[in-house]
């Protein structure tokens, strides 16, 4: 068997950001050059109101360092978040301070600050980050950037009580109430669960909403933390290929038995396919941030007073919560590091945390363990204790988990940007069998940048 060839960060960059070459004219790229200033580009906030608040206390802090700040919001759509890195790291210029989301900051890793200092500080006052954070987070010790709650979400189920107690007789707020206590039902919360409660939920007409699609995140992190709960790994730590095993077999076996209660436009799902099917009253259960139940809260309150979110099923492997962490970095040629640092020191305090993570609905997850307890999530309805159990906390059993993890970061950007898994998902799903999917699964990770 061929070893998969090792994929410098300048490829994994390539892979990542596509043809961006060609549009990088269209980023205006500016230049911090003068002390007493600093430049910030950041992820615009999908809830409205939250960068305002993010704005004032930047401006806070700014008016007692007397440095000028200025901060601008870039959104996600177009990929122009990917087009403003790519601009800046080939101009040597732009924002000071700039986001960077799962394995960016790998991909630019030579071009950026550590910052240990910040994180080893912020480590002191509250503890460990998640082991998904520091998978993404860290190279050859170093701390590439200061990992970040702003924009970090993972991916647990999202059900609508009645319908799933209407049709399997189980009460999801029993496994999982709004307090710290370990359930029978949370113990008995597996994948084989899972599939047993999707058959019931189908009969009566409610669909278990996951999706397959190609070039969806949402399809990559559910089937992603579904392979990696089984053991199915496609590469190992040393960038072995390896795909051809029981585990991944296993996995796939499941994947069958599921495809009779998937939706029947799975492989066509994007990443709004599931929010509508549970808007619109159809799905009984869909693995999602709150984004879904924020939007039930606005157009349909009557969905979002039944819906109650939860960890995610436990494999071999554990209860693997999908996650996708942000991280803000400084760029080597940033003019004013203190400040930069100084700043992200004070944004990364509880206090502003938790203060940011009120405008935010409790959409954003503190990369520090020790931060599962803002009351934000206590406090959210309706109903009432809905996303308690949203971020993970002790009594859960659980960690969140990077997609392709189990491979060295510049082979699992590889694995999440070919959205390698959700693709041989697909495969079974239009009939292949097992040997078809892991054989051209072992194609193509064997190919890889070669």
């Amino acid at each position: 068997m061929r070893r998969v060839r090792r994929i410098t960060r300048r490829r994994a960059l390539k892979a990542a950001a596509g043809a961006v070459g060609a549009a990088l004219p269209l980023v205006h790229v500016q230049s911090a050059n003068a002390a007493g200033k600093l430049t910030m580009g950041v992820w615009d906030h999908w809830v409205p109101g939250t960068n305002t608040v993010l704005k004032g206390f930047v401006d806070e802090w700014a008016a007692k360092n007397k440095i000028e700040v200025t901060i601008d919001f870039i959104p996600s759509t177009g990929n122009k978040m990917i087009l403003t890195q790519a601009a800046e790291a080939q101009a040597r210029a732009g924002h000071d301070i700039l986001a960077f989301d799962q394995w960016a900051s790998h991909q630019y890793a030579d071009k950026l600050t550590p910052v240990n200092d910040v994180v080893d500080g912020l480590v002191k006052q509250y503890g460990p980050v998640s082991k998904a954070v520091e998978y993404l987070g860290t190279a050859g010790g170093k701390w590439l950037a200061v990992p970040v709650a702003w924009g970090s979400a993972p991916l647990p189920p999202c059900a609508r009580i009645s319908l799933i107690k209407d049709a399997t007789s189980e009460d999801v707020t029993e496994w999982y109430p709004a307090k710290d206590v370990k359930t029978k039902g949370a113990s008995e919360w597996t994948y084989e669960k899972q599939l047993k409660m999707a058959e019931q939920c189908h009969k009566a007409g409610h669909l278990f909403a996951l999706g397959c699609g190609a070039n969806s995140t949402d399809a990559n992190q559910t089937w992603g933390a579904t392979f990696g709960a089984f053991g199915a790994h496609l590469v190992d730590g040393k960038g072995n290929v390896t795909v051809d095993s029981d585990p991944v077999r296993e996995v796939l076996e499941y994947v069958k038995r599921f495809v009779p209660y998937l939706p029947r436009e799975t492989i066509s799902y994007d990443d709004a396919s599931n929010n509508k099917a549970f808007v619109a009253g159809k799905a009984a259960l869909i693995w999602n941030p709150p984004s879904a139940w924020a939007v039930a809260k606005r157009d349909a309150p009557a969905i979002a007073a039944d819906t109650w979110h939860f960890p995610n099923p436990k494999g071999k492997l554990g209860r693997l919560v999908p996650h996708r962490p942000y991280f803000w970095g400084i760029w080597q040629w940033a003019q004013n590091k203190p400040a930069a640092k100084d700043l992200m020191t004070f944004l990364g305090q509880r206090e502003i945390v938790a203060k940011l993570s009120i405008p935010a609905a409790g959409y954003d997850i503190p990369p520090f363990l020790s931060m599962a307890d803002l009351p934000v999530w206590a406090d959210l309805e309706p109903p009432k204790g809905t996303l308690y159990n949203y971020p993970v906390r002790p009594h859960h059993d659980a960690e969140y988990y990077i997609v392709g993890s189990s491979a060295p970061p510049e082979v699992g950007v590889q694995i999440w940007s070919q959205y390698m898994i959700p693709g041989m998902v697909a495969r079974i799903v239009s009939g292949n069998t097992a040997k078809q999917t892991i054989d051209w699964a072992k194609s193509e990770l064997e190919g890889i940048r070669r």
